[in-house]
Formats: structure tokens, sequence, C-alpha cells
């Protein structure tokens, strides 16, 4: 059994300051990092956590309808632009940055068309191997999932990770939602779905 710790798009854009910002989404990069960093000392002691750490990040080029370019973006299917490949906004955020040496693989998504789920993403060191595969290979079973945005990516990355056969665990105080209502209704269907809490 291995057990990998995901961290769900933790990107500029996506945090404080960003097109399409989430309060709190700072200090889960911070407390993200501060995970990791804990874990790889760990490595020296011969007690590490976590198998693999992955992260997941929206990189798009041109995802179609899923930027609202030429009009008002609705929240639901249409988004102001964020995370174009290559700019400022795509790149993980300073606070993540001690921990990036860490990462096992980036998981990136979207390049032409909506995706939430880090399981739609490709790895950026083959850009063809899948999440699911690559943890299957690592002999991976458990899953920890950290990120932004709760109710969206890190929610449609827990459910497919269901999906996929691994047992998941949501780190609840490394996740940041968008608004309240649905931050509560997405936790809500990832724990009925199977998925557990770092509380629970």
């Amino acid at each position: 059994m291995g057990r990998a710790l995901v961290l769900v798009d933790i990107q500029n854009d996506f945090c404080e300051g960003g097109s399409l910002a989430v309060t709190g989404g700072a200090a889960v990069a911070a407390r993200a990092a501060e995970r990791v960093l804990d874990d790889w000392q760990g490595h020296d002691l011969g007690h590490r956590d976590y198998t693999a750490v992955v992260a997941t990040a929206d990189w798009h080029h041109d995802p179609g309808e899923h930027w609202a370019v030429d009009g008002e973006p609705d929240y639901a299917t249409t988004w102001p632009v964020h995370c174009a490949a290559d700019t400022p906004g795509a790149e993980f955020h300073p606070a993540l940055e001690p921990a990036l040496a860490h990462l096992d693989e980036v998981f990136r998504k979207g390049m032409t068309d909506a995706a939430y789920s880090g399981f739609e993403g490709v790895a950026a060191g083959d850009g063809h191997t899948g999440l699911a595969g690559w943890l299957h290979h690592h002999g991976i079973t458990d899953l920890d999932v950290a990120g932004i945005a709760t109710d969206h990516c890190v929610r449609a990355t827990v459910l497919d990770g269901l999906r996929e056969g691994f047992a998941v665990r949501l780190l609840t105080d490394s996740i940041a939602g968008v608004a309240p209502a649905t931050t509560e209704a997405a936790l809500t269907e990832m724990i009925s779905a199977g998925a557990t809490t770092d509380a629970s």
C-alpha cells in the first residue's frame, strides 16, 4: 500500500491577487508546503507518510468557451481568463515554492478545453501519462488531497479518485473554496461518495 499527496491547482491565479482568486488560497499554499517539507524530513528518518507527492495545474492554451473572452463569465461554465500556459498566473504560488523540489510529477490539464479534475491532466514529464495510470504504476492505493478550490477542482479530483478505486482523504486544513454554500455542498458530496477527512 502506498499513499500519495495530491496538491490541486495551487497556482497564482487561484490565490489572492489572481484573476480567479479564492480567499485563503495563499494560506493553503503555505500549509501544503509545510506538509511536504515535514514529510520530506521524515525521509531521512525512514518514516515518510507519502510514497509520492504530485501536483495538478490548469495549463490553458486555448480552452474555448471555458474562458469568457468576449463576454461576462457566468462562474459556472465560463470563467475569467486564468492560468494561461507559460504566464505568471499559471505558476505555482510562491508560498509553495519550498516544496516544488520534492514533487514527483506535475499533471497539467485543460490545454484546449475545460478540465476540473486532476485526473484529466497529463504528466509534464512526458506529456501523455495520466494521473491514474501514474499513481497505479507507482503502487499508490490511497490519496490525501489538498488544494484549490474545494467546490470545483478539488471536488472533481476527489470524485474521480474514488471512481478510479483509490481511497481518498481530504485534508480539510489545506483546502479553500469559492463560496460557503457550494463548498459545504461539495464536502457533503465528496463524503457521501466515500471520501474521508483528516478530522474523521
